[in-house]
């Protein structure tokens, strides 16, 4: 008797083993994401680093603003919302669960043709000068928003779809993006190619739209303000990280770049993800996909953030 008992755990261990050998079956399906243009560069990106591993997953992406993302993650119309703001209550009351997955920043941009670049690069932009600019809309002349004597008219331009950068530019004069003045313009690229082509324009960029992504310089055509810190009226050493997009990456990690406009962006589900293959994607995200966060101009999150976003999802 003694024996058989002895045959049936030896079976059973045998059979477990076995089971733990067998390959887990590959991933397969479809996943959409939609949203903010901040994050479609980095989201493509891993989009294509997932699907080598899992050739049999096909990911669509599209960019239509953090407003859009949010919308159509919260109506099911995509199963991944791409927000690169804060999520409000009334959407948390509606379902949207937010995970962080990066961080960036938006920056200022003027036209690299502009007649007096080489003072504003100098003086920088203080918070009170770009509300003069963008909020309250006093400032009609490059002379007067940077205290120069140059009576040269300002262009000011603005997003017109509903996006985490205006609302994170707005947030940094202590306002909402429907507080923002300017020429309304669609979208990142269409923001940066209007200031381009205009010589006295001045607007603002999430990183990957004011930087190429091959060679990690200011795009041609237009310049980066740097951020007047400590609001001393020049920039000092020590806030003259613009050169490159690596350096302006290591500033934000670092806190010397101020937040905002420095903030996190979010992946959005309706309600904690329930499907297998968008939760995968997402813990990918989360752990083998960090990697390619800071080589795409991006900022990665902290160890323990990272924690918290895994626990959230189980």
């Amino acid at each position: 008797m003694r024996k058989i008992v002895l045959n049936v755990s030896l079976a059973c261990l045998l059979l477990g083993s076995a089971g733990s050998g067998v390959a887990q079956k590959p991933l397969e399906g479809h996943i959409t994401l939609s949203g903010a243009f901040a994050l479609y560069p980095l989201a493509v990106q891993w989009a294509g680093e997932f699907k080598k591993e899992n050739p049999k997953v096909r990911i669509d992406i599209s960019a239509g603003g953090a407003g859009k993302g949010m919308t159509d993650a919260l109506s099911g119309m995509v199963d991944i919302g791409m927000v690169s703001r804060d999520v409000y209550p009334e959407e948390t009351s509606k379902g949207a669960y937010a995970i962080a997955v990066a961080k960036d920043a938006v920056v200022a941009v003027m036209n690299a043709s502009n007649p007096i670049a080489k003072e504003i690069l100098a003086k920088g932009l203080k918070p009170s000068v770009g509300s003069a600019i963008w909020i309250t809309g006093s400032a009609k002349t490059w002379g007067q928003a940077f205290g120069i004597n140059k009576n040269i008219p300002l262009h000011v331009y603005t997003r017109s779809d509903a996006c985490g950068a205006s609302e994170i530019w707005a947030k940094f004069f202590g306002k909402k993006q429907e507080d923002l003045l300017g020429s309304g313009v669609f979208g990142d690229p269409g923001l940066a190619l209007a200031v381009k082509k205009d010589p006295v324009g001045i607007g603002y960029n999430n990183i990957a739209y004011a930087y190429d992504f091959k060679t990690k310089r200011q795009l041609a055509g237009i310049r980066v303000i740097p951020v007047d810190v400590n609001n001393n009226g020049k920039i000092d050493a020590n806030e003259n990280f613009y050169n490159t997009m690596g350096e302006l990456v290591k500033a934000i990690s670092e806190g010397k770049y101020p937040s905002p406009p420095a903030r996190e962006l979010f992946f959005v589900t309706k309600g904690k993800p329930n499907s297998k293959l968008a939760k995968e994607f997402i813990k990918w995200v989360l752990t083998k996909g960090q990697k390619y966060v800071t080589a795409t101009g991006y900022v990665g999150l902290p160890k323990a953030k990272i924690d918290k976003q895994l626990k959230a999802l189980k």
